[in-house]
């Protein structure tokens, strides 16, 4: 038996996962996710409220994100060894302080503080996704994981268009206070609605967290999946960071409502999230790894000529997000199928790779569109999805 599967403990039988509370997972992790980028198509305006330039503005979504990072590396794996509903409560009360903060906030250094809490208590979804992978049968999960992530895409895409309408008509303190209620409201269905899941773990938080460094040393496909992952998140984050940039200069001149407009469209590709899923089961996830990096190179080819042709803006966006979501959940269906008592730390590691690149991405982004501008951006996007493909091809497979 390898130590891997020693620090896995045996989890006491879990409670039916009924349709119904698929769905209210899934509208959770939309929700709560949204708290992520509802800044990205308001950096302009939160620039100029704070008279600083885009490029130190788009600090405020690289900072979010880190956050996201490391309460998947801290907290996360908790969702092992503690209830998760009440976790899960505790960190809704925590963004929903944090979403108030930043809505309040009277400097350009007490938002970008507000905003890495906000990433830090909105990994929300990075327990619910274990919790429903514990729940599914074998044979539906990859199924179940890909319907809560459909929820979960959604949030992050309409998250950019409810927030642009918002900023460009009420301001972006608007936003921000209206996503504090919602985390409260949602808080409330949570308590009412969610299971208690006590997982098995009965090991110290030292052995926990040391069981992170195992599992990534003994499980090599557990390491392909978060390098995978984080390279096409990074090639993600590098688009929709700057795309805001994109839209409000010529020849385009739109406010932040058109450019949040853009994640409707985008939110078109969540709906191939099931459908990975589905594919993951039946054919296994390389085979929709590689569709998904396929579309997402293809996307950057046609989102070049975007900065001034608007449809190759709405074709790009479209294949870019399916592309990455359908690696993603393939990633995710294979590394839950890893340990299945240790799902919320093979999780962490997984996710702590993913949003390393997400965060790495808006950096990069906001460096190449300062240096040379859409071309830059795309040759970025590009650029991080030839890495995946190489750590999808080559890496680990001896």
């Amino acid at each position: 038996m390898s130590a891997a599967s020693s620090l896995a403990s045996t989890a006491p039988t879990p409670p039916a996962l009924t349709p119904a509370l698929v769905w209210l997972m899934a509208l959770t992790c939309g929700l709560v996710v949204a708290n992520i980028y509802y800044n990205q198509p308001l950096l302009g305006e939160i620039g100029r409220s704070f008279g600083v330039p885009d490029r130190q503005a788009s600090i405020v979504a690289t900072v979010t994100q880190v956050g996201y990072t490391l309460c998947m590396l801290l907290v996360v794996p908790l969702g092992d060894k503690l209830e998760r509903k009440r976790l899960i409560l505790l960190m809704q009360l925590g963004v929903a302080l944090c979403m108030a903060a930043a809505a309040w906030a009277p400097s350009f250094g007490v938002l970008v503080g507000a905003s890495l809490l906000i990433g830090v208590f909105s990994a929300v979804p990075q327990l619910l996704l274990p919790m429903a992978a514990h729940l599914a049968r074998d044979e539906d999960r990859g199924r179940v994981v890909g319907q809560i992530m459909s929820g979960l895409l959604i949030g992050i895409l309409l998250s950019r268009t409810i927030s642009g309408y918002v900023g460009a008509h009420l301001g972006w303190r608007t936003m921000f206070s209206a996503g504090a209620a919602a985390m409260v409201l949602l808080g409330a269905v949570l308590a009412w609605r969610l299971p208690t899941d006590r997982p098995g773990f009965a090991g110290s938080y030292a052995s926990l967290m040391k069981s992170l460094f195992t599992f990534t040393r003994e499980l090599p496909l557990l390491r392909r999946a978060a390098l995978v992952g984080g390279s096409m998140f990074a090639s993600f984050s590098v688009f929709w960071t700057t795309l805001v940039f994109l839209l409000e200069g010529p020849p385009y001149h739109y406010g932040s409502d058109v450019a949040g407009f853009f994640g409707l469209i985008g939110a078109c590709g969540a709906l191939a999230a099931p459908l990975a899923g589905r594919a993951a089961d039946t054919r296994g996830p390389d085979y929709a790894i590689g569709i998904g990096i396929g579309l997402s190179g293809l996307a950057f080819g046609i989102l070049l000529p975007g900065s001034t042709w608007v449809a190759a803006l709405v074709a790009g966006v479209v294949l870019l997000d399916v592309g990455v979501q359908a690696t993603h959940i393939s990633n995710q269906s294979r590394v839950f199928s890893l340990i299945p008592e240790a799902r919320s730390r093979l999780n962490t590691v997984y996710m702590t790779g993913y949003f390393i690149g997400g965060a790495a991405g808006s950096l990069v982004g906001g460096w190449a569109w300062a240096a040379a501008g859409w071309p830059g951006v795309c040759a970025a996007g590009m650029g991080f999805v030839a890495l995946a493909f190489g750590f999808s091809r080559f890496y680990g497979r001896a």
